[in-house]
């Protein structure tokens, strides 16, 4: 027998010194988490929200200890069981003896290393646990759908709420056994319960139990697992082309599920049964069993069934199936009452009926003249040119659109505030007290009618008809300091005692560039810092010294702090899922962020799932870059209304869609965080808008669910597809946009967002859907498709025919050049009527210079295979559809008025003259005009040719004679210039 093992010790000063190091590490630890908590809970408190805060936190911690106890409790407990019943005596064989060392150290130490096992194990479990506690709450407050299942006959509120939890109890009992067998096993190995390589008895009577009624307990869970496994059938993606149970599914592989219950079941009980009999080859044969039979019932005959039973007429026998599947999808993402209309039957394509289209435009009196020309997305440079102030302001890179009731008459504004921006301050502004006690808050809201410009020198600009410091203009802002924002990445220090000087700079004075007027923020946004110990929590919580010894921070400080309307929202519902685009509006005199918040889901049955971000990503956002979280889901509802004032933070979340029965479950969960849809003033409603989050998740669903027959849906005969941006360089979606427009059907013209959507893999147009924004239809999506055997041109393809015009060429050539560049817009598609389909695209020209920005030049517009380019809408229709169409448009008169706050601005004209295309009908045949664009083409294509070959002085000569060509078009294109409208 060998020797005992001495077990080195450490110095009593090595034992101080790391003990103390562990002192300190634990201390910093808590007193850094302690005070993320407690300002988390300062921020709950501010904003009313201490509901969430504790809910939260008390379930959390509620599942952080039963996880943790009964994980690192089970298990210890398992250990200690087996350390408890060892043999007292065990034979000296060599294995043994190569124990025994392992024996020697553990022994004085069981009872740590037991502790440290349980605590390790229970903090694993724990943190795992807790984080599932939207899971627990949905479970403990679930409300039913009353909608029910096709094949069990539950009620949906079983799958999407009790479903999850089951699976989670479940895991957690798997891991529980299966941690207390490991633990059972290594010890009676250890300490000679078990013996693999000792002649004789390999186990004692005492680990035979111990381990055959852990064995049964990790069988019986599998017939649980065996149970719960049938309802998962209704998330299975046999179907290929659809979600849920598919024929394989109903017909094989449930009754081999129910058969595997019953044997699982007689598995566990043998494996109970060993505790008297005490032999493992019963229990042994009743696994093998169990094995072959989950592999024979459970795997290869649902395989054949679906190879040679469902394969050879898969269209036929899973139509029930698919017909389940395309019901609950419509279901789980507000598509069941879609409006389909059989639009433009009577069209002939490209083959144009202008009578019959010049009628319609005539009688049109709402879609037309509502027709906008300015870019949300792209005017953000011009809005910081004509309205930023000072450096330390600006705005959004997407504007936002948004409808004003002005004067009894509904318009939409391309909308802004005047934000702090952060990253604008100058070296010499950033400094602790500048960013954090001057620069506070941004100042004013700017709004654009969006279908106007005023003519300039350069080019269309928008008519700022709100604006400047102060604010002045059409739409009465009485609190115009932007305190919250989506710029605004800093904490700011507020306030002062009364009488003190103000200190945060406000706006300049008198539009003076010298001396500016500050401000006191007397709000009750942000939270109270007045004494000492808020002053020290800050301090170490942004690891700023400042707070303690600046004399900017006093009895009347405030900090305010999560600034932004999209992170405040997510912080006080965290339930929900928030749309990446919050937009300000002016509510009863105030600026205040209008948010949507979505409810989701991805237990839904029969219904496809998602990728919530790659989803509502386009060619705006990028791929993946949207604020959703790439997740899973395959349920949602706009369920939550969210309004965030930008001046106080005041967080406000309504009850929008009060019959989903996820957020009734999350408004149990939470009371009286959610405020009923009634609170909501008129003046509220009439700003919400569909979002477009939402709105791009549904119109991909229905470019393949629009499909009713299964048979068709089975063999994608009919399906659809999102158009890629035509006006950008990359293949991501085309972003759908805001109108104000008339749809078929409706006595005038409503708020909508819409979007086209293209034949699958074609360029051809399929269909045009729009949601309603207004109060009276909210929601209301429609949808108008087009004849299948009719090719009507899709964006992609209109645009090209824009691009290739011979008379939109050469100014592409001339705004293209190193002083500029040409920015397409985005392309409109509004119904005119109930024949067609109109696309209007302004074009802008943008210098390539420092501090540029884009303004307008001309308007583009397709009917059909004819096309319209001019300086106005008015003038491009009279050039698609003849003289007289375009006085519908409201900038038929082409004569600009001077803006005024109450009067806005009649759309002008860019100063550039336009020429009729000749395609279009119009009158551009002039012969120098049209030998001059000869011309360009020539020079153009002898340019191309010389670069190919690489014959420089060809490539200057054609470089001289295109710049001739291009003098002799501006003088041509002068000469036959009329005047506007």
């Amino acid at each position: 027998m060998r020797p005992p093992v001495s077990v080195p010790t450490l110095s009593r000063r090595a034992k101080v010194v790391i003990g103390a190091i562990g002192v300190l590490l634990v201390v910093f630890t808590a007193i850094g988490t302690l005070t993320n908590v407690y300002v988390d809970y300062l921020w709950f408190d501010e904003t009313g929200y201490t509901e969430v805060f504790w809910t939260e936190l008390q379930t959390r911690a509620l599942l952080f200890a039963i996880a943790g106890v009964a994980t690192g409790g089970l298990t210890s407990l398992s250990i200690y069981l087996a350390y408890r019943f060892r043999p007292t005596f065990r034979p000296m064989s060599l294995e043994q003896q190569n124990l025994e060392r392992y024996r020697q150290s553990l022994e004085p130490r069981r009872t740590l290393v037991l502790t440290a096992v349980a605590v390790v194990l229970g903090l694993f479990a724990g943190f795992t646990a807790q984080s599932n506690w939207e899971t627990w709450l949905t479970f403990r407050n679930a409300t039913d759908f009353g909608q029910t299942d096709p094949q069990f006959g539950l009620d949906v509120s079983f799958f999407v709420f009790d479903y999850p939890f089951y699976r989670l109890l479940l895991g957690f009992g798997f891991a529980i056994v299966l941690l207390s067998l490991i633990g059972a096993l290594l010890t009676h190995y250890v300490f000679g319960g078990l013996r693999l390589q000792t002649p004789g008895q390999k186990l004692t009577s005492a680990a035979m139990v111990q381990l055959s009624v852990l064995l049964g307990l990790f069988v019986a869970l599998k017939a649980v697992a065996y149970w719960l496994d049938r309802y998962g059938l209704v998330y299975s993606d046999r179907g290929e082309l659809f979600s849920g149970a598919s024929y394989t599914d109903v017909n094989a592989l449930l009754p081999a599920k129910t058969i595997l219950v019953f044997a699982a079941a007689v598995c566990a009980i043998a494996f109970f049964a060993n505790i008297v009999v005490r032999n493992f080859r019963l229990p042994a044969a009743a696994l093998v069993l169990l094995l072959l039979s989950s592999l024979v019932i459970g795997v290869a005959y649902p395989a054949i069934v679906q190879q040679f039973v469902v394969r050879p007429s898969a269209d036929q026998r899973e139509a029930d199936y698919i017909e389940r599947a395309i019901a609950s999808t419509r279901q789980a993402y507000d598509l069941a009452d879609v409006e389909y209309i059989d639009y433009a039957q009577e069209s002939t394509g490209d083959e144009v009926d202008t009578q019959a289209a010049l009628a319609e435009l005539r009688n049109d009196t709402e879609t037309i003249p509502n027709a906008r020309l300015l870019d949300p997305n792209v005017l953000s440079d011009t809005f910081t040119a004509r309205q930023q102030i000072r450096n330390v302001y600006g705005f959004p890179e997407k504007l936002d659109i948004d409808r004003y009731t002005i004067d009894g008459q509904t318009r939409d504004y391309v909308v802004a505030v005047r934000e702090l921006d952060s990253l604008g301050l100058s070296e010499n502004q950033d400094t602790w007290i500048n960013r954090h006690t001057v620069y506070t808050h941004g100042n004013g809201f700017v709004a654009a009618p969006a279908r106007e410009v005023v003519a300039g020198q350069e080019g269309g600009e928008p008519n700022f008809t709100t604006r400047d410091l102060p604010t002045i203009g059409n739409i009465d802002v009485e609190q115009p300091r932007i305190y919250y924002g989506e710029l605004i990445e800093d904490y700011s220090v507020v306030g002062a005692p009364e009488g003190a000087t103000p200190r945060e700079f406000d706006q300049p004075e008198d539009g003076s560039d010298e001396g500016q007027i500050n401000n006191t923020y007397d709000g009750e946004g942000g939270v109270a810092i007045g004494n000492f110990f808020r002053q020290l929590t800050f301090t170490i919580y942004y690891r700023e010294r400042n707070f303690l010894l600046s004399s900017a921070v006093n009895d009347s400080s405030r900090v305010l702090y999560v600034r932004d309307p999209r992170e405040r929202v997510e912080k006080a519902a965290p339930f929900l899922e928030v749309d990446g685009d919050p937009y300000p509006a002016v509510i009863d005199g105030r600026v205040t962020w209008v948010l949507d918040g979505y409810t989701t889901s991805d237990s839904y049955p029969y219904s496809e799932s998602m990728e919530l971000g790659e989803a509502a990503s386009d060619a705006l956002t990028g791929t993946g870059t949207t604020a959703l979280p790439n997740e899973q889901f395959n349920y949602i509802r706009n369920s939550v209304k969210a309004t965030v004032d930008a001046y106080d933070g005041t967080v406000t979340l309504y009850a929008w869609d009060e019959d989903d029965p996820v957020l009734e479950t999350f408004m149990k969960s939470f009371p009286g965080v959610i405020q009923p849809r009634e609170e909501m003033s008129d003046e509220l409603v009439g700003h919400v808008r569909y979002p477009e989050d939402l709105f791009k998740l549904q119109r991909d669903v229905l470019t393949r669910y629009h499909v009713s027959d299964p048979v068709d849906f089975y063999n994608q005969n009919d399906r659809w597809q999102v158009p890629a941006d035509p006006t950008q360089d990359t293949q991501e979606a085309q972003p759908p946009y805001y109108i104000l427009a008339q749809r078929p059907g409706d006595e005038q013209a409503s708020f909508q967002l819409t979007s086209a959507l293209n034949a699958f893999r074609r360029e051809n147009l399929s269909s045009f859907i729009s949601a309603s924004s207004d109060p009276e239809t909210y929601g209301e999506i429609q949808v108008l498709r087009l004849p299948g055997n009719t090719p009507f041109r899709g964006p992609q393809q209109v645009q090209q025919s824009f691009i290739t015009n011979n008379q939109v060429r050469p100014d592409l050539t001339l705004y293209n050049s190193q002083e500029s560049r040409a920015v397409f817009g985005n392309l409109l598609t509004l119904p005119i009527g109930g024949n067609g389909l109109l696309y209007v695209e302004p074009l802008y020209v943008e210098g390539t210079g420092e501090n540029s920005f884009p303004l307008l030049q001309k308007v583009l517009v397709n009917y059909g295979d004819r096309v319209g380019y001019a300086n106005t809408l008015s003038e491009a229709l009279d050039q698609v559809f003849g003289a007289g169409a375009g006085e519908s448009a409201t900038d038929s008169d082409g004569t600009p008025a001077e803006p005024t706050p109450s009067e806005p601005t009649t759309p002008a004209e860019p100063t550039t003259p336009a020429e009729p295309a000749p395609d279009a009908g119009g009158t551009g045949d002039a012969p120098a005009l049209e030998q001059a664009v000869t011309d360009i083409n020539s020079a153009l294509q002898a340019l191309e040719n010389a670069q190919r070959n690489g014959d420089f002085a060809a490539q200057g000569q054609a470089l001289a004679d295109l710049q001739a060509a291009v003098e002799a078009y501006q003088a041509a294109q002068g000469a036959a210039a009329t005047p506007g409208g």
